[in-house]
């Protein structure tokens, strides 16, 4: 069992700090910052449900690009939203069993850390995208290899399609996170 707080509650600065006319900005993954915005709202439901190991509507729909506008007041939603993602995932109860996230059947120990994947990479976008310092802790990068390594038979991560791209070389002296960064896809030195 993980501690997701860490990971939201960097996320929630990060968003908090995003200023209107930064919402048009483009991220590393190459959405706009208002996409991954609305992205992050929507994984937030979707795996505070799948921590109650709720089959619904919020678990079972993959993800998709959003386009609609950010609702109103949606630094608060966030917020509140991230706040709840990280409480649900503080109960044993969510890491055990089977549950179900973006309609993928997932072991509930599987699903955490894909949750805290999500909102520690997204985190780092918006970050990146809106010019503002994102430490990680090694543990947090630690934990998450599991998810963005790349499976024995596509090594590179080139068939890979949806959550991550293809492996990015990071170097042999990158720190974790940028290692992290560069097997989920990501170039660790990107600039806006």
């Amino acid at each position: 069992m993980i501690d997701l707080t860490p990971t939201t509650d960097r996320a929630r600065r990060v968003a908090a700090a995003i200023r209107d006319d930064q919402l048009d900005l483009t991220t590393p993954i190459q959405q706009s910052v208002f996409q991954v915005l609305n992205h992050l709202l929507g994984l937030c439901v979707a795996f505070r449900d799948a921590a109650a190991k709720e089959d619904g509507p919020t678990t079972n729909t993959p993800p998709a690009p959003v386009t609609d506008p950010l609702p109103d007041g949606w630094r608060d939603l966030l917020d509140a939203r991230l706040v709840e993602l990280a409480e649900a995932w503080q109960s044993p109860d969510a890491w055990q069993g089977m549950t179900k996230a973006g309609g993928v059947d997932l072991p509930g120990d599987v699903c955490g850390l894909v949750a805290l994947d999500e909102v520690l990479l997204h985190g780092w976008d918006l970050a990146r995208a809106t010019g503002q310092e994102y430490d990680v802790t090694e543990a947090e990068s630690e934990a998450v290899l599991p998810v963005v390594t790349p499976e024995d038979h596509d090594p590179d991560g080139s068939s890979r399609t949806g959550l991550f791209g293809p492996v990015v070389p990071a170097g042999d002296s990158a720190r974790p996170f940028d290692r992290t960064l560069a097997l989920a896809g990501r170039d660790p030195g990107w600039t806006a």
